[in-house]
């Protein structure tokens, strides 16, 4: 089991450890795990000895190895990685060109020297909230092997809350990174939309996916998204994270979210709002429609990215995959439009709110991981599909671009479940900040999963 990310770089740092010997740890975990979890869809052993090595050598050249010296990690398969095709999750570009660079997050950890160790598992074209891919299989929950990971980034929260790995790439389009860390008991970050480069990204929706990392620490995930953003600011998230939270303004958010049915959901909101001692409630106008708008624009933009493949090769589309593709490329552009007009609207009632408070605090799935292959959940005393549903408490916020922090809480005797902490644009260093507090209070925690 490889520890947190910033315990590795300072051991290997201060040459406690090798980065050659943390990488072969490593290595020798996803062997062990893989096969009962379908995380990786590639396992890159030598690039990563050799990567470990480099580390190394600076650190016997008496250069400096970089803050993330060692640190294994490994992206979701829509990440380019040279040498190697950008699946996204498909069977149709098992066979495209291989890239001969990375993308640029995967440049920017390796350049803090981190280790790559692979590519993650994922919904096909990150279109899915369960990670139960027709063609490459389910990933299964750590936390219970008959439960769904989460999605689109399924792969990479599994692999963190398993122990392979302490840091992963993921995406998050309409909730992807916050379902999956919800799901895995993993912190995530979702930054304010074109915050952080998506070159060597397979996009799914442009005008609303986001990259970001997993970590099982406050602390880690403040560390890496510091290396990610290039950290242009003076002071850095890592460098904040223990300013404290007072002065910070914060809400719970009704209405909406606050659906009786969801009572493990309903109770880590209120754990945490109890533990930062937040008792004012404050509603988001119209997240229905909101929610509803983003469906539209997700489904348009997605159906016609991929309608030349659908023309020619609809049989090797998953067939869920297909099928919303399909719709969303029927959908009228009048509909487009008016969606967009509500969400110029919407984004400035989301601005007038966060003239008033800081940090948002709302339930980031309805339930823990449902089972692997579950058609249905109930919201709101409903029974609807599960597939479409999980993600309804994150698509009204990534609909609008808003940075959100998922942080893991744990109960005796249940799965986690993840609570969004949401912010205004550009303010991820303060959800960072409550983050760590939560983490510090024992309130929110992310322990490698005992499968």
């Amino acid at each position: 089991m490889i520890g947190n990310a910033l315990a590795v770089a300072h051991a290997v740092r201060s040459g406690d450890i090798s980065a050659l010997e943390v990488t072969g740890a490593a290595l020798a975990r996803i062997d062990a795990s893989n096969g009962g979890l379908n995380c990786f869809t590639a396992v890159l052993a030598e690039r990563a000895l050799a990567e470990a090595a480099a580390v190394d050598g600076k650190i016997a050249r008496g250069e400096d190895p970089g803050p993330l010296a060692g640190v294994p990690f490994a992206a979701k398969n829509l990440f380019d990685i040279r040498g190697i095709p950008t699946l996204a999750g498909s069977l149709i570009r098992a066979g495209a060109a291989r890239p001969e660079r990375d993308a640029d997050l995967i440049e920017a950890l390796n350049g803090a020297g981190a280790v790559l160790t692979g590519a993650l598992n994922m919904d096909e074209f990150a279109y899915g909230f369960v990670t139960e891919n027709s063609h490459y299989g389910a990933t299964r929950n750590p936390h219970d092997r008959t439960r769904v990971a989460g999605g689109s980034s399924g792969g990479s929260a599994a692999a963190v809350a398993a122990g392979m790995v302490p840091l992963t790439l993921g995406t998050d389009t309409n909730g992807s990174i916050r379902v999956p860390a919800s799901f895995c008991g993993i912190f995530g970050l979702k930054p304010t939309f074109g915050r952080l480069s998506r070159r060597g990204a397979f996009l799914f929706s442009s005008s609303l996916d986001t990259v970001g990392p997993f970590a099982r620490s406050a602390e880690d995930l403040a560390a890496v998204y510091d290396v990610l953003q290039g950290s242009p600011c003076p002071e850095t998230c890592l460098s904040q994270l223990k300013q404290g939270i007072g002065g910070l303004r914060m809400a719970v958010a009704g209405g909406y979210f606050m659906d009786p049915g969801a009572t493990q959901a309903n109770e880590a909101v209120g754990a945490v709002a109890g533990a930062l001692g937040v008792d004012r409630m404050i509603e988001l106008p119209e997240a229905a429609r909101a929610r509803a708008a983003a469906y539209v624009i997700t489904a348009s933009e997605g159906g016609l990215h991929h309608l030349a493949d659908l023309r020619t090769e609809a049989s090797r589309y998953d067939p869920n995959t297909r099928d919303r593709f399909l719709a969303g490329a029927l959908v009228p552009a009048a509909w487009v439009s008016f969606g967009q007009r509500f969400r110029s609207w919407y984004r400035e009632q989301i601005r007038e709110i966060f003239r008033s408070v800081d940090v948002i605090l709302a339930p980031a799935t309805p339930t823990p991981a449902i089972l692997i292959g579950q058609n249905t959940i109930v919201v709101n005393g409903v029974e609807m599909p599960a597939r479409a549903n999980i993600g309804i408490f994150t698509q009204p916020i990534s609909f609008v671009g808003l940075p959100v922090v998922t942080v893991p809480i744990q109960s005796p005797g249940k799965l986690p479940i993840g609570v969004q902490l949401i912010g205004a644009p550009y303010q991820e260093a303060k959800l960072l900040r409550v983050a760590w507090d939560l983490e510090n209070a024992g309130i929110a925690s992310a322990p490698v999963a005992n499968y």
